[in-house]
């Protein structure tokens, strides 16, 4: 697995403009233009078709009023498409505002003839970068709409599903389609943790052989990623508690059945988070224990030194004072003065006392402990 290179929080998102009237949205400056891929499905049955504009899509769903719908729109730069799926399913305008403004949070909202939701769908793209997108529904009675802001398949699963009419996809109407694209969407996060888990353990092995500043920059990122998914993910599971607790039509009791399995995904995901933030936490204390210890490493061998030099310094100093024996002027014997400034052999008396007295502490020090320990 390669490591996780650095943590992508999108900045070009789309927010509104302070000030501006509740439920005026438009299409950001650079946003994909939609690819649109019909569902359509029954207990018998199975037709994917890719639709090219709006009057297609809707012909198509005139022409299938019996069958269930998927309708997966991957791309939000068609301002014409917002204003079909508002009229069509009769849509408040404040959420097309919340499907083209991709910074909500993961929600639900109930409504007489629709329900809309959002998830976050956090993944891995090639660059080995964490990407954050939103992935908004709309949910009817026959029609689920899903809308991506990227071309990025995160729901072939799904599609192999309806390919192979394995379980409930089939019949459990699209309330049961909702919870098996939200499904997937957990289950990345499942994936996603995963992955930053072996990257820590991989961290902390290297921390063990090496410290290294730069292994710290790289737990700091996975920790803010983490913190990322926790963002998403306790709101995620607030959200499918709100659909278990639904009152709504829209959700078949057969779909909360499963949706508590979901929830109780959602429940694990929050202890991993819980688990590796933890374990980021403590990867910052250990390195800052190595730090402190070999700090004090350092500080003892110094002291050490300085230990072994304190007294040969102070003998030093003694005899750097430089007081005469004998003055050079009348040649009178000062006895007080410093009378082995002239001996004979003085200079290897004084170097082998000094000596003598550094090799008396490092045995000291050996036989305390405080060398090699």
């Amino acid at each position: 697995m390669g490591k996780i290179k650095r943590i992508k929080l999108k900045d070009n998102k789309h927010r509104s403009v302070p000030g501006t009237h509740p439920g005026a949205f438009t299409i950001k400056a650079g946003a994909l233009e939609p690819k649109i891929t019909v569902h359509s499905y029954d207990d018998l049955k199975y037709d994917k078709k890719v639709v090219l504009n709006v009057k297609e899509l809707e012909t198509l769903l005139d022409s299938k009023p019996d069958s269930t719908h998927w309708i997966d729109i991957k791309g939000l730069g068609d301002l014409s498409l917002m204003h079909f799926i508002e009229k069509r399913f009769n849509i408040h305008k404040l959420i097309v505002e919340d499907i083209v403004n991709t910074h909500q949070r993961p929600k639900i909202d109930e409504n007489r003839s629709y329900i809309f939701a959002v998830s976050r769908m956090l993944y891995i793209n090639q660059n080995l970068e964490i990407e954050n997108e939103q992935i908004s529904f709309i949910l009817t009675e026959n029609v689920l709409v899903s809308f991506q802001e990227n071309y990025i398949d995160c729901f072939d699963p799904v599609v192999n599903w309806l390919n192979s009419a394995k379980g409930n996809i089939r019949t459990g109407g699209t309330s049961y389609m909702l919870y098996a694209l939200m499904d997937v969407i957990v289950d990345n996060y499942f994936l996603l943790l995963y992955k930053i888990g072996e990257e820590l353990e991989t961290l902390e092995d290297l921390l063990y052989r090496r410290p290294d500043k730069s292994l710290m920059y790289q737990v700091q990122s996975l920790k803010r990623a983490i913190i990322m998914i926790r963002r998403s993910a306790w709101p995620e599971r607030d959200k499918i508690n709100d659909m278990l607790r639904s009152d709504s039509k829209l959700i078949t009791a057969n779909t909360k059945t499963f949706l508590k399995d979901t929830y109780d995904h959602t429940m694990q995901v929050m202890d991993l988070v819980e688990s590796n933030k933890e374990m980021t936490t403590s990867l910052i204390e250990i390195n800052l224990a190595f730090q402190s210890n070999r700090m004090n490493e350092i500080m003892k061998v110094l002291t050490i030194i300085s230990s072994i030099f304190i007294p040969l310094t102070f003998i030093a100093g003694i005899y750097g004072m430089n007081f005469a024996y004998q003055d050079p002027v009348t040649g009178e014997i000062l006895n007080k003065n410093m009378p082995e400034l002239y001996a004979e052999h003085g200079y290897v008396y004084t170097m082998a006392i000094m000596f003598l007295i550094a090799i008396i502490q490092l045995i000291f020090f050996w036989r305390k402990g405080w060398l090699f320990n």
